[in-house]
């Protein structure tokens, strides 16, 4: 793993974070995000809490005055739990906001809300987690009703054998593992130049399954930017030595994240996104890695969510989910703000539905 100085100053924190990296950064410079780095240290000039903002100026309707916004991708980093080195870390990047002059600034930390789905015998509450919400609240922060990351997800906790791996899993999905295993279907890691065909099978997928993504562009510049860096890996599943689907993970620290997963419509009925995830797991396992993230849940656990389909599969794996805090919205303007909040949810619809149209051409 080849780290920058800001990336391996995050790796001496206890939670580190793929989208806190310099690497992330990078990839954001080209549309106008520029970062400004924040340590915080213990009494013994240890490092205690890490921030990587990034700020864009913005017209949101292309006319008029330009507004800057403020973004802490799942940070700020540190130990929520510490009452004074949370308090300190707020009131620090309050007062940045002020003096950048932020319309306002986002966080969405990974910070529990509790486990299990709501409601059921799996329900864990995380009573700090409430509390922070409440603090939160009383400083002018408000729940962003833009959540720009998962607030919820569904982790796998890689401590154990495989045998312990397997014996978490659901019936059906031990049956289509072994499935893959037995009808050919073999996986190994990626090529560089194998990136390309990785996002039209992603492409693919998000037509079949009805989701938006970016152009090509970007996705190859984010994996070959962190497969370089060392801190992410594609694998590829093969039937007959023809590429039938992928997946392209992230890992840092003590965790990996399974992100971006793409397949065709060939060969389906052989199962090849089990094995991958199995070889996914096995190999953050390799790197160290104790959890295994799969990037994602409802926000609501029923059927009508767009997403219990994908999240059924995840808990087939022996998934456990885990609910965060989300994103918070601290309001410097709060006139600006306002504005700012009801004209962008109708600018994202016009350009969703052109992108849509974007990939369609794509595929076809």
């Amino acid at each position: 793993m080849t780290t920058s100085g800001w990336d391996s100053k995050l790796l001496s924190i206890e939670n580190p974070h793929f989208l806190q990296t310099e690497e992330w950064a990078e990839i954001k410079a080209p549309i106008g995000w520029t970062a400004d780095r924040r340590e915080w240290k213990d009494e013994d000039g240890r490092l205690a809490a890490a921030a990587q903002l990034l700020v864009r100026s913005v017209r949101p309707l292309k006319i008029g005055p330009r507004i800057s916004i403020g973004y802490i991708p799942r940070g700020p980093l540190l130990d929520w739990e510490d009452d004074n080195l949370r308090l300190r870390v707020m009131r620090d990047i309050e007062t940045w906001s002020r003096e950048k002059k932020l319309v306002f600034l986002k966080i969405d930390p990974e910070f529990e809300l509790g486990r299990g789905i709501p409601g059921s015998s799996s329900d864990s509450p995380h009573d700090a987690g409430m509390q922070v919400c409440e603090e939160l609240k009383s400083r002018g922060w408000r729940y962003s009703r833009e959540q720009i990351q998962f607030q919820n997800t569904v982790i796998l906790e890689l401590e154990g054998t495989e045998e312990d791996w397997l014996a978490s899993m659901k019936q059906k999905t031990r049956y289509n593992l072994r499935l893959a295993q037995k009808n050919g279907v073999k996986v190994r890691p990626a090529i560089l130049e194998e990136l390309p065909l990785l996002y039209q099978m992603y492409a693919e997928t998000a037509q079949r399954d009805g989701f938006i993504i970016r152009p090509e562009a970007y996705y190859l510049e984010v994996w070959q930017k962190y497969i370089q860096a060392g801190m992410a890996e594609a694998l590829v599943a093969e039937v007959d030595e023809k590429i039938i689907a992928g997946l392209v993970y992230f890992f840092m620290g003590k965790r990996a994240w399974y992100v971006y997963g793409m397949s065709t419509s060939l060969h389906r009925e052989k199962m090849p996104n089990y094995l991958l995830q199995w070889e996914a797991m096995r190999a953050a396992k390799s790197r160290g890695c104790l959890v295994y993230d799969l990037w994602g849940a409802p926000q609501v656990f029923t059927k009508e969510d767009s997403m219990y389909g994908v999240f059924r599969f995840k808990e087939g794996l022996g998934g456990i989910v885990v609910r965060t805090m989300g994103a918070w919205d601290f309001p410097v303007n709060k006139t600006a703000y306002f504005i700012f909040q009801q004209v962008i949810p109708r600018i994202l619809s016009i350009t969703r539905l052109i992108r849509r149209r974007q990939i369609r051409q794509e595929v076809q």
